[in-house]
């Protein structure tokens, strides 16, 4: 097995045989089952900054399927101001590449953290992880086009110094 896996903190990378990027639902479950897991706890961020949590007493292979698959529904008004009340559900979904057991529960836990969702299916803009990607995208494009500038003027400039150069030359051609 690869040593980076082997001497990775986070036993689930370990306990799997493979990074957290490539967890899936199966992989989850697997260890769940394996390890004697009793709860699963989904971790989100509110407008407040703070964590919040839902715990999930872990009673059935059904149920953890269930909420692995769909999430939980929580009220979005009452995590973030700009969410009316009339149009707050959301849902919390698990990504499960960022799976732990939580070392200071009192019972086996794994804990993930999750996206959030409308009631469409579709991620919510205004959440914090969505308007970070955003920004990151934003960083990203204009990196590439500061790096196109920079190009561009690169160019720019060795077309002026052979010009230069080219007009040197035949000054000192013409003194002759």
């Amino acid at each position: 097995m690869n040593q980076e896996l082997l001497m990775n903190p986070n036993c689930l990378v370990a306990a799997l045989e493979k990074p957290a990027a490539e967890f899936t639902k199966a992989d989850i479950i697997s260890f769940i089952q394996k390890n004697n897991i009793r709860m699963v706890n989904f971790m989100y961020p509110a407008a407040d900054g703070r964590l919040k949590t839902l715990n999930f007493v872990i009673n059935n292979a059904a149920y953890l399927d269930a909420i692995l698959t769909c999430g939980e529904r929580v009220d979005g008004s009452s995590l973030f101001p700009f969410i009316e009340a009339g149009s707050s559900d959301l849902y919390v979904v698990p990504r499960f590449r960022t799976a732990f057991v939580d070392p200071f529960a009192e019972i086996p836990t794994l804990s993930m953290l999750c996206s959030f969702f409308n009631k469409d299916g579709e991620p919510l803009e205004s959440s914090p992880e969505h308007t970070l990607h955003k920004a990151c995208k934003a960083f990203m494009l204009f990196h590439r086009i500061q790096e196109c500038f920079r190009l561009q003027i690169n160019v720019v400039i060795m077309n002026l110094l052979r010009m230069l150069s080219l007009t040197i030359s035949v000054r000192s051609v013409c003194r002759i």
